[in-house]
């Protein structure tokens, strides 16, 4: 028989279903003994009475114990009007058991699984498979599939294209520190895991790609904080022959649909969202990315904003200059003679526009410099000399030769998004088998030693510590 999904015995009064799942709890009462019985969908109520099993069955039940994996035959019966539960959406039927198969005892979990939010975090991220029993956790995975799934079906009714993107790469320096990973076919030499696709969604963008979006893993060794991760996913965007306006009136859009489908409880606090320089939100807000709720202790309110004019460059501790947030970025078009001329330098404000939601930066892109001449210009400002231009970027500058077009995009974070909307103190509690703050994997062990053969194979020795 197929089998049936809890929620679904709802509809199924009179018949005969197989529920597989887990045992949530147990009580007994007499001879009786009844279970709530769990799924993905729901929990059921099964009742045993003695008089309906077979003999092995009846063997079985009283070995149950709670996250006992297992399957029950039975009839889907209406309940009584005293024994209806209105707290859950099964609770108007019940399962009267006929048959138990036991798949697979459980050990006694190292915590309960009901709620798992006050359980120390180690704890929990070594059984994160347990953790995700719970119904916060499996409630957080599922938001996060509603949001990828609308993310795509978005893009793709505006004509944009899924496109993957390497993760074994060159390293490049663009700000965050990369892991490396060795190459053992080509001795001393290394590839990087990206920080982002940047550089390749450019170079679609040359390839004629002209819409691109990728749901797309990224990788920084930095320092942990709540809303970051050794690796994360971000919504990569990309798109050609556009402008600053064509960008952010594409994502504000794209926003408020999110909201309305995944979220429809929330409440977007202003429409158009708002829009600061950076200039005047370090004047008024003292940083960045403001949190600019009015009532801050709503959880259900969402305060959308875009900052935007940020400085292009600034000045680092040995003198020179960096940039503030990619060296891909254009200057505001006013400012692209500053640029050419590398004059003014302090003064040059960039295209790039950053979405805030709630205090967060939700999401950072710009309209892209794409003329061979302009990205030159940029590394010459930070201080590179022509050969270490040719080195690190030479391909990117050789690319726009081919006749690049005007480009720019953006790469809205899905994890900051999907903690936001679920009211999560960090992302932690929306990546499904997330780090650490100190960035280890509890679960798996990861970081751990490598045999000395692997080393060998990659090249590589260890140097001890003085």
């Amino acid at each position: 028989m197929k089998r049936t999904m809890i929620l679904d015995m709802v509809d199924k009064v009179g018949e005969e279903v197989w529920l597989k799942g887990w045992v949530h709890n147990r009580r007994d009462m007499g001879k009786l003994a009844f279970i709530d019985m769990r799924d993905r969908s729901g929990l059921a109520q099964v009742v045993f009475v003695p008089a309906e099993l077979d003999d092995t069955s009846k063997d079985l039940v009283g070995n149950l114990r709670p996250e006992f994996c297992i399957a029950v035959r039975g009839i889907v019966n209406k309940r009584g009007a005293k024994q209806i539960n209105e707290t859950l959406p099964t609770g108007t039927v019940e399962v009267l058991a006929k048959e138990l198969v036991i798949l697979n005892e459980s050990k006694t979990p190292p915590f309960g699984l009901e709620d798992t939010a006050g359980i120390n975090e180690e704890l929990r991220l070594k059984y994160r498979y347990l953790d995700l029993r719970s119904p916060r956790m499996l409630k957080n995975l599922i938001l996060r599939d509603n949001v990828n799934r609308f993310f795509r079906e978005y893009l793709h009714a505006q004509g944009f294209i899924e496109v993957e993107t390497p993760i074994l790469t060159k390293g490049t320096p663009e700000g965050a520190r990369e892991f490396l990973v060795p190459s053992r076919l080509h001795e001393g030499q290394f590839y990087v895991l990206p920080q982002s696709p940047q550089q390749f969604k450019q170079l679609l963008m040359v390839g004629g790609v002209e819409k691109y979006f990728q749901i797309a893993r990224c990788f920084r060794d930095e320092d942990q904080r709540g809303d970051r991760q050794p690796e994360f996913t971000q919504l990569d965007m990309e798109m050609s022959f556009v402008e600053r306006e064509d960008v952010m009136q594409l994502v504000e859009s794209m926003m408020i649909e999110l909201v309305k489908a995944v979220a429809p409880e929330k409440r977007i606090q202003q429409v158009p969202f708002p829009r600061l320089s950076y200039a005047e939100s370090m004047e008024k807000y003292g940083n960045d990315k403001p949190d600019l709720r009015e009532d801050k202790n709503d959880p259900n309110l969402l305060a959308f904003c875009w900052v935007i004019d940020f400085p292009f460059f600034e000045k680092t501790d040995e003198g020179g200059w960096t940039f503030s947030h990619n060296p891909f970025s254009a200057p505001k078009p006013e400012h692209m003679p500053w640029l050419m001329e590398k004059t003014n330098v302090g003064e040059i404000l960039t295209t790039q526009y950053d979405i805030v939601l709630n205090g967060f930066e939700a999401g950072g892109g710009s309209i892209r410099n794409h003329q061979p001449e302009a990205l030159q210009k940029v590394f010459e400002v930070l201080g590179f000399g022509n050969e270490e231009i040719q080195s690190q970027f030479g391909h990117m500058i050789e690319a726009f030769g081919f006749g690049a077009p005007p480009h720019g995009g953006i790469a809205p974070g899905i994890d900051r998004i999907v903690m936001i909307l679920a009211n999560e103190p960090n992302i932690r509690e929306v990546i499904p088998i997330p780090k650490t703050g100190d960035a280890r994997d509890m679960m798996m062990g990861a970081p751990s030693p490598v045999s000395e053969k692997a080393l060998e194979d990659a090249h590589i020795s260890i140097r001890k510590p003085k």
